[in-house]
């Protein structure tokens, strides 16, 4: 289990990057965990988004959540630093 865990709904949008090998090739440190529902309803329909150690992140596309998603494991990254 790594330090900073990203957690991502099956039905969300993001799912069409492979976000669980982009990350933690990147980010050897980071958990990718791939969940059925992370219970924000509809969520996971309007927008890409994941759980970034429970904050939310979001984008407008999936490119653009996967920038922020990075940038807010830089963010939690640094504390450990």
């Amino acid at each position: 289990m790594g330090i900073v865990v990203v957690e991502v709904c099956d039905g969300n949008a993001i799912t069409t990057l492979n976000i669980e090998e982009i990350i933690e090739a990147e980010f050897p440190e980071v958990a990718v965990l791939m969940n059925e529902c992370l219970s924000f309803c509809g969520l996971c329909r309007v927008r890409p988004y994941a759980l970034v150690n429970n904050k939310r992140v979001f984008g407008k596309t999936p490119e653009e959540c996967l920038e922020k998603i990075r940038e807010q494991i830089k963010k939690e990254l640094a504390i450990y630093q």
